[in-house]
């Protein structure tokens, strides 16, 4: 999903990308995918401030550094986290004017058939993950939008058209336009 959407040549917008203490899957790469660090330098950012949320996930971290969040929203882009829900709750108490999108599967059945089919986790852990997702869907109702993730290009488009929506809300384009007709 994530390649699919900015293989659309999209430049006003990156990507963050997430710490995690989990080994890397296969073809995966190191500050591409994720930044792959150890549970006792993980702890450290943590202790350090140094990240904008996290939580622990199927008995690993996963978070995203402060940093680089700051550095592109100082350069006037919008950044897209890929965070669970507890990471989102995280951000929505720290930056409210964040959007949140809740990307789920069509259902539970097609997720499991998804997680099988990576070929990467044994099935006590793809067990943990449903039941993990089953919570996490209740958790949907915190969210501002939701898109079924059952094909990418559809789920892409859904996804492009939220960034338009919000990009267009008074809130947002009202600041450059007091500017404009200044204070009387």
């Amino acid at each position: 999903m994530r390649k699919a959407l900015f293989e659309t040549g999209a430049t006003d917008f990156s990507y963050s990308i997430s710490m995690t203490t989990r080994k890397p899957r296969k073809g995966e790469v190191n500050g591409v995918d994720y930044y792959f660090v150890s549970k006792e330098e993980f702890e450290e950012n943590i202790r350090n401030g140094e990240m904008l949320e996290y939580a622990k996930y199927v008995d690993n971290y996963y978070g995203t550094p402060l940093k680089y969040v700051n550095e592109t929203l100082d350069q006037g882009k919008d950044v897209f986290l890929e965070i669970e829900v507890n990471g989102a709750m995280q951000v929505r108490a720290n930056c409210p004017d964040a959007v949140f999108v809740f990307l789920t599967p069509p259902d539970l059945m097609e997720l499991k058939h998804r997680l099988i089919g990576r070929g990467t986790d044994a099935m006590d852990v793809i067990n943990k993950r449903i039941k993990k997702a089953v919570g996490e869907i209740r958790m949907m109702r915190n969210y501002d939008y939701a898109v079924v993730n059952d094909e990418v290009s559809q789920a892409v488009e859904r996804i492009q058209m939220i960034i338009r929506s919000e990009r267009l809300r008074v809130t947002r384009v009202m600041p450059d336009y007091e500017q404009m007709i200044g204070d009387e």
